[in-house]
């Protein structure tokens, strides 16, 4: 039995540039691409029917990688298009399948390929898999880190990438696409409603429906940014965007040099199974400059005693929260203590509710400096940090979304509580002096 691919699916002229631009690299020799196209223009479909043609072209692992796991579930594979059929259903026929997967998202080909849906979130979990092919789907709001992780790994095989979102500020997606534009081996394309038809001339989004979301609400900053690709509007939902994009209009998003004569407070976030975050701040009256940031995940106390001794900074404050005094199963000892044995004396973050945080970083933020290279992750997920969305009742919810923003913007919150000079939280052990990390 023969099956075309595409399968059920005709490209519309405007997503014909991307497939003839990337169709000669299915084979192999790279590729990168950057289509921010707007709102229901067909981004996830074009890119999931090129991704089933070039599984059937040259045999390997292909991701579909979206910010969230869960959001790849809900957005792909329980997915139904107009016709009322299953998304994947149209993209991989079932004659075509060896395997499926449903609770790994995984496609398994008779041609030996194997395809997988996953999230940005977890791609730590990934370690091992060798793709030769990946789509970042709403790149502007997945973990930037993401790709780090998986450009090293298509550099070497010859694989190729494809980014697909719609703006979400100036953030990490605008810099890829600003650096496509100005690179050759890269294709790139930005689609505003105004871009876009159907085979038969007529708009794929026609003006009554805009008309009908701005009657319903909808602002006239996440219209422009959803269907005119703005980059210009603040993050929707945001808690801080707004005072980020005035810091940065005020010039105090740069350069901020450390200043070796004023200790160097850190502001804690500790994971367990996923990401420990880490700010560096010092206070020059009531100026507060942000000079370095780390993060990382799957690593204990130690590694970052390490890390913070192999900086040159003579140390303050070291600012925890509450969870810090968890007695471990294993030990019967908590982090602070086994933290105080390594060299750090932790003191932990007044007790508030998120909401009064929230305010507290929002009262912090006109006096902060950032310096925009060593704090770079850090300001990324400070600027998307943004409350959760509710598909039922189509409005955000009250609480935030806990995502790869979460563990910085949790970090930075309990250094905002703790603003005074003195003393936060009850000392764990008798008799502590010295407050610092002591460099060998």
């Amino acid at each position: 039995m023969e099956i075309a691919l595409p399968h059920g699916w005709e490209p519309r002229d405007y997503q014909l540039p991307f497939l003839r631009a990337m169709a000669p690299r299915m084979a192999g020799g790279g590729g990168r691409a950057v289509l921010v196209w707007h709102r229901r223009s067909g981004k996830d479909a074009t890119a999931l029917n090129f991704a089933a043609c070039a599984a059937h072209v040259r045999r390997g692992v292909y991701w579909h990688m979206l910010p969230t796991a869960t959001q790849a579930r809900k957005a792909v594979w329980d997915a139904v298009d107009g016709e009322g059929r299953r998304v994947l259903d149209q993209v991989f026929p079932r004659p075509l399948r060896a395997a499926t997967n449903a609770t790994e998202m995984k496609i398994a080909l008779k041609c030996g390929s194997l395809w997988q849906l996953v999230g940005s979130d977890n791609f730590n979990a990934l370690v091992g898999a060798n793709p030769v092919g990946v789509v970042f789907s709403e790149y502007s709001l997945a973990d930037p880190a993401a790709w780090d992780y998986v450009r090293p790994i298509l550099a070497e095989n010859g694989g190729w990438a494809v980014f697909i979102f719609t703006p979400r500020g100036r953030n990490h997606g605008h810099a890829l696409l600003e650096m496509a534009k100005r690179n050759p081996a890269w294709f790139a394309q930005v689609l505003s409603v105004d871009d876009t038809r159907r085979v038969d001339g007529t708009p794929v989004i026609p003006p009554a429906a805009i008309a009908e979301d701005r009657a319903a609400g909808m602002a006239e900053e996440v219209l422009r940014q959803e269907y005119w690709c703005s980059f210009d509007a603040a993050l929707t939902g945001s808690y801080y965007g707004r005072a980020l994009e005035a810091a940065r209009a005020e010039g105090r998003i740069g350069a901020v040099a450390w200043e070796p004569a004023l200790p160097v407070e850190t502001w804690w976030d500790l994971g367990m199974s996923d990401s420990t975050a880490i700010w560096f701040a010092q206070r020059l009256g009531a100026e507060v400059r942000l000079i370095d940031y780390l993060e990382a995940s799957g690593e204990g106390l130690p590694y970052y005693v390490q890390a913070l001794r192999e900086k040159p900074y003579a140390y303050g404050r070291h600012i925890a929260p509450h969870d810090i005094e968890v007695r471990e199963l294993g030990t019967g000892k908590s982090r602070r203590e086994t933290a105080w044995k390594l060299g750090v004396r932790f003191e932990v973050a007044p007790a508030q509710s998120l909401a009064d945080g929230i305010e507290a970083v929002r009262g912090l933020l006109p006096h902060c400096r950032f310096d925009e290279t060593r704090c770079g992750r850090g300001l990324e997920a400070l600027t998307q940090y943004r409350r959760a969305w509710n598909d039922k009742t189509r409005d955000y919810m009250a609480s935030p979304l806990h995502d790869w923003c979460s563990h910085a913007a949790d970090s930075f919150r309990y250094g905002a509580v703790a603003r005074g000079p003195g003393r936060l939280g009850r000392a764990p052990l008798a008799a502590e002096a010295a407050f610092r990390v002591l460099r060998p």
